[in-house]
């Protein structure tokens, strides 16, 4: 397959879509079950480490620029977790904003987690696309 071929959206839209899903997923398409694990239960560790230490999920709030930053960018590193912050809203988990530094360590590493997915997301698009090995 050409370079010209591997860069249409037929070819790595289901990766993609896949690798937001389930974690690591892309990477399965794509014939690298090692480096899937990984991210797989890389994702997976900072997100249970997250609910573990109650912190919160963003919700989408405007306001001034900074509030909507915030929270807008907070939401979209919590979706970003795919299947796992799906499941979590699904079951019920809305843990209120409290004061103190273990549930404020909970929060961010549920948005960690899906940093890290993204990354892996992108990792996974830059194979499926043949610009990366």
């Amino acid at each position: 397959m050409s370079q010209k071929d591997k860069a249409t959206p037929a070819v790595w839209l289901p990766i993609v879509g896949i690798a937001w899903l389930i974690p690591g997923g892309g990477h399965f398409m794509l014939q690298r079950r090692t480096r899937g694990l990984i991210l797989f239960f890389t994702v997976l560790t900072a997100f249970l480490a997250g609910l573990l230490t109650r912190g919160s999920m963003f919700s989408p709030q405007t306001g001034d620029l900074f509030t909507t930053l915030i929270y807008c960018g907070g939401f979209i590193g919590d979706l970003a977790s795919g299947i796992f912050y799906l499941f979590t809203v699904w079951m019920g988990y809305d843990q209120p904003d409290m004061p103190g530094h273990v549930h404020d360590y909970g929060t961010k590493l549920l948005v960690a987690a899906g940093l890290m997915n993204i990354l892996a997301i992108v990792d996974a698009y830059e194979i499926a696309t043949g610009k990366k090995q």
